[in-house]
């Protein structure tokens, strides 16, 4: 029998995630451009066509960058704007809908008369 099926069967695979493409600050300061967009990314190889994109805070920031992504960490979100930098997140307008959606639901209904 295969060491495949002879191994034990753990976890629970989400079907559901969502998966960001992860580019740490450094990255972004090797391009050289002080706009980065999706597709300036796409260009330089750091991510695909479809990806979401996910910027982390590693490494330093020293000029002011405009960076376009779908994600930022705090850590990221501090240096970018520290610099004198501009965080634009895609799709802000579509996710602060949904969120105002989500929460009319939840709202309690007012009681009939």
């Amino acid at each position: 029998m295969p060491l495949h099926r002879r191994l034990p069967k753990r976890g629970f695979t989400n079907i559901f995630r969502t998966e960001y493409q992860a580019i740490n600050l450094d990255r972004l300061v090797e391009l050289g451009e002080s706009s980065i967009t999706q597709e300036v990314l796409v260009k330089a190889r750091l991510a695909r066509k479809n990806d979401l994109i996910k910027i982390l805070g590693d490494g330093e920031l020293k000029t002011a960058l405009t960076v376009h992504a779908h994600k930022f960490s705090k850590s990221a979100h501090e240096k970018i704007t520290k610099a004198g930098g501009k965080v634009e997140v895609i799709g802000a307008v579509a996710v602060a809908a949904e969120t105002e959606r989500k929460q009319e639901k939840l709202k309690p209904k007012k009681p009939k008369k």
